[in-house]
């Protein structure tokens, strides 16, 4: 899949919504001979299904709909995905439509029949801008874990929350994970998820069991450090049955040492002694949590960590000490100040950690 922030040439993500199927297919084949990648919704309800498990670079919707219409829908995607660039189409041209969509604060109001070099032509100018705009913001995110699925398990709600709110994420992953199943299925399951959130992945290759906690780490953590400058870190806690997670947690307290914020998830292996202080609720992002933990189908089957109904439970007990239904909880590593913007005015996705 291709996800915005994933590389700068890469045209983009296209959720395409038109409930005419001639129509739809038309405007999917002229985007995609843009190269951007598209899905198809015929309705706006499908069309929320989308963007609240996955990551887009742009929504191109009909304005006339069954059912929500796409200015409502509009509304709802902005609650969804902050910053999001949606383009509007109608076949009538009418200027309470235009007036609408720009207090919607729709990116581009089109009238069909468009081209395709104007729609292409749009669609790139709207992508590039939201890109730059993204890069622009404060808030750079990186995750860090010692084998593939260790950061979506620990904290895939809070990066969906992150995600939402046009945070810049990118997820070191230090090993391909040997020990649990086949190296190169593996780094496909990692990307995989990882195109979902929009975020670049660094995958290592640090041997599965014997990372150390001092150098080779330690460097290739500074190094992404160095390249990304976060703002925010994520990583291992020490308290961990597991000797990587340990040797990991280890080396980016080193690694990271300049990094103002840094937060320790919770492992599957974790021990009673995690003690979390910061819980961060992610009642908008537990389906796409889920859905960053399907991708990797080769573990499914033999760890019984990534049960959905585990992962569900696991959030639902959190959220006793935080607000909503559904939490994620941190250890403080280091917090020196600073505070992260949050999805959306209604939402408290990402108060754990302000």
């Amino acid at each position: 899949m291709v996800a915005s922030g994933t590389s700068g040439d890469q045209p983009g993500r296209v959720l395409l919504v038109d409930d005419d199927a001639a129509v739809g297919e038309y405007l999917r084949r002229m985007l995609s001979s843009g190269g951007f990648e598209v899905t198809h919704e015929p309705d706006a309800e499908g069309a929320l299904a989308r963007l609240h498990a996955e990551r887009w670079d742009l929504l191109i919707t009909d304005i006339e709909l069954p059912g929500m219409n796409g200015l409502e829908l509009l509304d709802q995607a902005r609650e969804l995905a902050a910053g999001l660039p949606v383009v509007l189409l109608t076949g009538h041209a009418s200027v309470d439509y235009a007036v609408s969509a720009l207090r919607a604060a729709a990116a581009e109001f089109l009238q069909k029949p468009v081209t395709r070099e104007e729609l292409v032509a749009k669609a790139t100018e709207l992508i590039e801008a939201a890109r730059a705009a993204r890069e622009e913001r404060t808030e750079r995110i990186l995750a860090i874990g010692a084998h593939p699925d260790d950061v979506e398990v620990g904290a895939g709600g809070t990066l969906g929350a992150h995600a939402a709110a046009g945070h810049v994420l990118t997820i070191l992953t230090l090993s391909h994970g040997a020990v649990g199943g086949d190296m190169t299925q593996r780094a496909r399951e990692s990307q995989e998820s990882a195109d979902i959130l929009g975020a670049r992945l660094l995958l290592r290759d640090l041997e599965d069991t014997h990372i150390p906690e001092g150098n080779p780490t330690i460097a290739i953590i500074e190094e992404a450090v160095a390249d990304f400058q976060p703002t925010v870190v994520y990583t291992h806690s020490v308290h961990d049955l597991h000797q990587d997670h340990r040797s990991v947690h280890r080396a980016t307290m080193v690694a990271c040492r300049r990094v103002s914020r840094v937060y320790c998830y919770q492992s599957p292996s974790a021990t009673i002694d995690y003690r979390p202080t910061h819980f961060v609720s992610v009642d908008d992002y537990i389906g796409r949590k889920l859905k960053l933990i399907d991708a990797f189908g080769s573990q499914a089957g033999i760890r019984d960590y990534l049960e959905p109904e585990l992962i569900r439970a696991t959030a639902r007990y959190w959220s006793r000490y935080g607000t909503g239904a559904f939490a994620e909880p941190f250890e403080t590593a280091r917090d020196r100040g600073g505070s992260l913007p949050r999805p959306r005015a209604d939402s408290d996705a990402v108060a754990g950690i302000v």
